[in-house]
């Protein structure tokens, strides 16, 4: 019923960019504040960026701000991450993630992988 589906990942050398899409099914898009999240090969998850519901609230990890640009569009419910001036440590899974508290739900998509090497 519910799905989070990222697509977009890939490889890249640094210094290039490429942009992330998240397609949501099964639920009311517009009520949720929507994150990415990344894994990166041995680490822990960690946020990279959050969007409002509404998108008029954004925040990001200091790692990626001013590199990486989080959008929403509620008619398409769609997530999206512009991600310019890739670095290595960028390397990781990208995952999708959904929250919405007041009805403490939350769903988290599959993740893509992104490998910036050179």
């Amino acid at each position: 019923q519910v799905q989070l589906v990222e697509s977009g990942g890939g490889l890249v050398q640094p210094g290039e960019s490429l942009k992330l899409s998240c397609a949501a099914n099964g639920f009311t898009f517009s009520r949720y504040a929507m994150s990415w999240y990344r894994q990166p090969p041995g680490k822990e998850r960690e946020l990279v960026a959050r969007i409002s519901s509404t998108g008029r609230n954004i925040n990001y990890a200091d790692s990626v701000k001013g590199r990486f640009i989080i959008s929403r569009d509620n008619a398409k419910n769609t997530l999206l991450l512009q991600m310019n001036s890739l670095k290595p440590e960028d390397t990781a899974v990208y995952y999708c993630y959904a929250s919405y508290s007041v009805l403490e739900r939350n769903y988290w998509g599959k993740g893509t992988l992104v490998t910036v090497s050179s």
